[in-house]
């Protein structure tokens, strides 16, 4: 055998060999995983960010290893949501998740996906063109349905059969609450309701004090019972709220199991955790490509049922056993 044949076979072992067995100069570092942006105007603990890492963890992400989750909450500061968003760009996430009220800074960026969560209509809000097609760079779930309006006063009527004045405190300045209100009008005719429509206007950011003249108005009106309207400055107020409609001995009925824990009779309407859960659908087939333009917004299709016997029996109400067979929660 050559020399040149001997040398040129050795040079082509230690060539494998260098593939085979790479030293420490040619590993790889592995990919860091893409990392998801979570803005909320609420505060830590975070129910609804529990579900979103519930339903990323049921499609197999993991923290740390397939995913990282890059989170801002503002604490009701909307300075403190708007640097929160741009925080969340420039650390260059894939997307963001805005959490209920949040979309209102996330859709000023227009340079990543942003996934929502909103209580009114995303249309009237501007976030989507259509509900099929958003057509921008957001997209996600309403929590809005009008069906479920005129649903919530015929419970309210079951627990109360005597009722006949009905206040509706609604928030004006919430998308879509025009809709809502018609509905519940709509409903409350038909079960020969008289409704006293109380309206206010407030951000859910920062003290206002139109909420506290509306329910002086309420007071006022001497109603049997009250409705109110799901959205984010009544969320934020949801104890107060409570506190008022046991003080004031007022059947109550509100849209999410959140107002029912702080202190009102009833709520009607969608898991807010569980739809947070859903979101992680959504942020998954970003990550695999999908744009968010062509991914249609969607609405809840189950709604739950939630009762405080605890405030019931303050208001020194007896509730039919065929109203609480039907709940899909009893606060005890």
């Amino acid at each position: 055998m050559s020399h040149a044949h001997v040398v040129g076979r050795r040079a082509l072992l230690v060539g494998v060999a260098a593939i085979l067995v790479p030293s420490r100069a040619f590993a790889q570092t592995p990919a860091a995983p893409p990392r998801i942006g979570w803005l909320s105007a609420g505060s830590q603990p975070d129910p609804f960010l529990d579900g979103f890492r519930e339903g990323l963890r049921a499609l197999g992400y993991v923290e740390g290893r397939n995913i990282a989750i890059e989170t801002r909450h503002a604490r009701g500061d909307l300075d403190a949501l708007n640097a929160g968003a741009a925080e969340l760009v420039q650390s260059n996430v894939v997307l963001i998740v805005a959490s209920m009220t949040a979309v209102r800074a996330a859709r000023r960026l227009k340079d990543v996906p942003i996934l929502f969560t909103v209580s009114g209509d995303p249309l009237e809000a501007g976030l989507a063109k259509s509900l099929s097609r958003p057509g921008g760079n957001l997209t996600g779930i309403t929590f809005q349905s009008l069906e479920v309006a005129g649903k919530r006063i015929e419970l309210l009527k079951h627990a109360f059969p005597r009722l006949r004045t009905l206040a509706a405190l609604s928030n004006t300045d919430h998308p879509g609450e025009k809709s809502e209100l018609r509905a519940t009008e709509a409903a409350a005719q038909t079960l020969g309701i008289n409704l006293v429509y109380v309206p206010f206007s407030q951000s859910p950011f920062g003290a206002s004090p139109e909420l506290g003249r509306a329910l002086d108005k309420v007071r006022g009106a001497q109603p049997d019972a009250m409705v109110v309207f799901p959205d984010g400055a009544t969320m934020a107020n949801r104890v107060a709220l409570g506190n008022f409609v046991i003080a004031h001995r007022l059947p109550s009925m509100f849209g999410w199991s959140e107002y029912a824990d702080a202190g009102g009779l009833m709520s009607y309407g969608a898991n807010q955790r569980e739809t947070h859960a859903r979101l992680a659908v959504y942020a998954d087939k970003v990550l695999r490509g999908a744009r968010a333009a062509d991914l249609p917004v969607e609405q809840p299709t189950k709604f739950e049922l939630v009762i405080n016997v605890k405030t019931a029996s303050a208001l020194g109400l007896t509730l039919p056993q065929s109203l609480l067979v039907q709940a899909d929660r009893v606060i005890e």
